[in-house]
């Protein structure tokens, strides 16, 4: 009679090689399955986020183009006052300017567009573009004194620094810590 068939140890070996070879394989075959579902995922949300920004942000080289729109407003309205308390001018015409100007505002705003509010505000570098400083003892160092050309941001992103005049450090003060 024959002696019934019994692995031997080296078939034992091999096949047990290629269960731990399947094994590492599955565990790398996994392993990248899961970077490209985290990558799969991570390009979903950039492009959710690059939507949501191009919708925020379309009109922004729009905004910065009407900005001088919106500066010679103020201008004319200043202008069209200064006339009126002369009495040379027509007080109508200011006011339809105003409200012209009132328009343009409003405009902006529903586009989340923003003056930047800079008179009396401490300087930041940020937000601010300092054109020149005056020795002002009555001011604290750093504060803006003047603003000569209104700044802007759309959402959270600045669209023009305000151009302003700062007061100036006295000699024998330190520097401002930002």
């Amino acid at each position: 009679m024959d002696k019934p068939h019994s692995p031997d140890d080296e078939t034992i070996a091999l096949e047990a090689a290629d269960v731990a070879s399947l094994i590492a394989e599955n565990a790398s075959l996994r392993d990248r399955y899961l970077r490209a579902l985290a990558d799969a995922e991570n390009a979903r949300r950039r492009s959710e986020q690059q939507v949501a920004d191009g919708r925020a942000y379309a009109v922004t080289q729009f905004a910065r183009e009407l900005l001088p729109v919106a500066d010679n407003l103020q201008r004319a309205i200043k202008t069209a006052e200064a006339q009126a308390e002369l009495g040379a001018g027509d007080p109508a015409l200011a006011e339809g300017i105003k409200a012209t100007e009132r328009m343009l505002a409003a405009a902006f705003e529903r586009f989340g567009v923003r003056r930047i509010a800079a008179d009396g505000a401490a300087f930041d570098p940020a937000l601010h573009e300092a054109v020149m400083e005056l020795d002002n003892p009555e001011a604290t160092p750093g504060t803006v004194l003047q603003v000569l050309e209104d700044g802007y941001t759309i959402h959270d992103r600045l669209l023009r620094a305000a151009r302003v005049v700062v007061a100036k450090r006295r000699r024998d003060q330190p520097p401002l810590e930002s």
